[in-house]
């Protein structure tokens, strides 16, 4: 019986024996020449999710260059890998490791290592090879003939177990070595110690399935520079704000904003070049890594109970207050500022705490934080460049990229649907920084203190957007009054189909109680319902896709009111032919109808209420027919039941005579009823048929 410890020995000894073949003179073939290290040295962020890395150094004549991957990546740089080498040399190939599974990688060699099989099926495989097997008292050299199991006794009690034996072929004679004693077991031919080795290196390759090497192998002379380029897959570069509001009346609004970037890589970065670009190019993975064996498709999964933070629309502005369009752009460049002044003495005197007072005065968050980006607007897209940033693998940083005054009005805004009775706080952010700001949350600090938290869409330089960041109390809205009504313009009737015109009007209070000891701009929004036109006011101040603004001033301790009046007129048809007299005498009624239509109406009810009596008329008759056969059909029971030659059969006998008397005056009167009815129809279907008045 092979011992695990044994065994275990003889595993290693047998891996030893591979990794040792360059001490037994053979040389791996095709060695690959000497890599060279490619740092980063820029990179672009995207705002889809993907980034442009690219990597420069040096290399010596016919050198290489690696660089390391996850296995994610290996698609994108396979889609999107260029090179240039800048001293003429050309780029020889690129190679990378396959991505077969191992249990096809392992088939592929002459000695298989599917399936962590023992050293005896090892053996199995090399029947026919020459080897070197030390035993405890000697060495052989010979064939390998084959292993067998054979029962021995094992144990202090003599039980059978069973054990593995090599057959070695050995000049003439045929040698049988208990595995359980082999110290050593070396394989002579040079050819299967190779194979061996590459199918132990696959499988070492396979324990870390997540690092690909790629190697860029390039044919010159000298000493050149060589520089390459792919894009990957990375994380949204993301922006977050932090707007500082001065105390009323004193300085301008500060914005600072922060770009969050991660380094997800496996390289560091040291001193590269940052540019985030606030574009979305289009970019998908297509899977050229893995080999195709049969074609198939492959399906990647697509990818905030508080208050919810609220984020505004841009919307069209009245005439009067069209934003007008940004002429000066900023002119920055290179490194970045050094510091920014604060633009208010007296914010900034109340920012800047004395000595021994920084308990007590705010945190002045403006003061230490300039941009370190240069910006640039490069056709569609806009980006922000960061030189030298340094950020090892593994590692996020938050980089300021806007340190810069803007314009800011505080404001109140209410949406009924957001807070029933409160405004929010909030303010109108007029982008006059220059630069292209994207979506992030903004924490707002009024005065130096907290105020709240906003969210921020993407705007463009000279555009302005709402902010709110928490519920204002000191004033009350009460939007619950309002009321709808619906009325008749006008109407006409074309070939027999009337057609109303219908005014709906809506209207909708708002009144505001400014409870505070400050007037206050007071923004409204209202619904925006497709097809109602808005009367009173007769105009918006800005309007969005789905929402009207109006803004007034509330002053401290007052009480305003706004009415919101909107209308929307619609046609409704129907077919007189098919209206119920009443429905026509309805709208034969209606002043607002010009009076021919009415006149036309008037007479249409008169022709469907004949044609309604008659079916009236016919319809008495059938229920009056109806009643005598059920009473016939008693006084049949009856006469069932009494002897033909008494008086009461002969009153039963009579009065059947004078009910079928009846029933047939009924029926010659139905009939006469009926064609009574066919004319009337007609006479109506012909007048409204052709019927056109209005």
């Amino acid at each position: 019986m092979i011992l695990p410890l044994r065994r275990l020995l003889l595993t290693a000894s047998l891996a030893l024996a591979v990794v040792s073949s360059a001490a037994l003179g053979v040389e791996p073939a095709g060695a690959p020449p000497t890599s060279t290290d490619l740092p980063v040295r820029s990179v672009a962020l995207f705002s889809s999710g993907v980034g442009y890395f690219e990597h420069a150094g040096a290399v010596v004549g016919d050198g290489a260059a690696e660089l390391q991957f996850r296995s994610g990546q290996i698609n994108d740089v396979l889609k999107s890998l260029v090179l240039q080498d800048l001293g003429g040399g050309t780029v020889r190939a690129v190679v990378y490791p396959s991505q077969d599974p191992i249990a096809r990688i392992l088939k592929s060699f002459q000695l298989d290592l599917t399936g962590n099989p023992p050293l005896a099926d090892v053996l199995n495989q090399l029947r026919g090879a020459r080897v070197t097997v030390s035993e405890s008292s000697e060495t052989l050299s010979g064939t390998v003939v084959g292993v067998e199991v054979r029962q021995r006794p094992a144990g202090d009690k003599g039980e059978l177990a069973p054990m593995a034996f090599l057959n070695l072929l050995t000049g003439p004679s045929l040698r049988s070595l208990a595995l359980d004693q082999v110290r050593e077991l070396r394989i002579d031919d040079p050819k299967l110690r190779d194979e061996l080795g590459r199918a132990l290196d696959a499988l070492s390759q396979a324990r870390d399935q997540d690092k690909k090497p790629v190697r860029l192998e390039l044919s010159g002379s000298g000493e050149r520079r060589v520089r390459v380029g792919y894009v990957v897959e990375t994380p949204v570069w993301k922006t977050s704000y932090r707007l500082l509001l001065p105390p009323q009346a004193e300085g301008k609004p500060l914005l600072q904003g922060w770009a969050i970037v991660e380094n997800q890589t496996d390289s560091d970065w040291s001193g590269v070049r940052l540019t985030l670009v606030s574009g979305r190019p289009l970019s998908f993975v297509q899977d050229l890594y893995r080999p195709l064996y049969a074609p198939r498709p492959v399906v990647q999964t697509e990818l905030y109970a508080n208050l919810k933070p609220q984020a505004y629309d841009a919307g069209l502005e009245a005439e009067e207050k069209d934003v007008q369009a940004f002429a000066a752009k900023r002119a920055e460049g290179g490194r970045a500022r050094k510091a920014l002044a604060l633009p208010s003495a007296g914010y900034q005197s109340m920012m800047a705490p004395g000595p021994g007072a920084v308990a007590d005065t705010p945190l002045d968050a403006a003061s230490s934080v300039a941009s370190l980006a240069a910006t640039a607007k490069v056709g569609a897209l806009f980006q922000y460049t960061v030189e030298e940033v340094s950020l090892p693998r593994q590692q996020s940083a938050m980089l300021p990229i806007v340190a810069d005054p803007v314009e800011a009005e505080r404001l109140a805004i209410y949406n009924p649907a957001v807070v029933p009775r409160n405004p929010l706080s909030g303010a109108r952010l007029k982008n006059t920084t220059g630069k292209h700001l994207l979506q992030g949350p903004v924490t707002v600090f009024d005065g130096g203190a907290y105020a709240g938290d906003a969210r921020l869409d993407d705007v463009p330089p000279g555009q302005q957007r709402l902010l709110s960041y928490g519920i204002d109390q000191e004033v009350l809205v009460d939007a619950t009054q309002g009321r709808e009504e619906s009325a008749v313009q006008t109407g006409k009737i074309v070939k027999g189909v009337l057609w109303i015109t219908r005014k709906n009007v809506a209207v909708r209070e708002y009144r505001a109680e400014n409870k505070g000891d400050r007037d206050k701009t007071l923004v409204i929004e209202h619904v925006l319902r497709p097809g109602w036109k808005l009367v009173e006011p007769a105009k918006a101040d800005e309007t969005t896709d789905a929402l009207y603004r109006f803004e007034g001033k509330v002053a401290a301790g007052k009480t305003t009111k706004l009415t919101v009046r909107e209308e929307l007129v619609r046609d409704e048809s129907f077919a007189l032919l098919a209206s119920d007299p009443g429905q026509l005498a309805f709208y034969g009624r209606t002043g607002e109808l010009p009076k021919a239509v009415r006149d036309a109406l008037a007479k249409a009810a008169q022709l469907r209420q004949a044609v309604a009596e008659t079916d009236r008329e016919i319809a008495r008759r059938a229920t009056a027919v109806d009643d005598i056969g059920r009473e016939q059909e008693r006084i049949r029971q009856n006469l069932a039941a009494v002897s033909a030659d008494t008086q009461y059969h002969g009153r039963l006998v009579a009065k059947l005579n004078e009910q079928e008397t009846a029933i047939e005056k009924l029926q010659a009167e139905r009939e006469e009823l009926q064609k009574k009815r066919d004319g009337q129809q007609r006479e109506l279907e012909q007048y409204l048929g052709s019927l056109t008045v209005g």
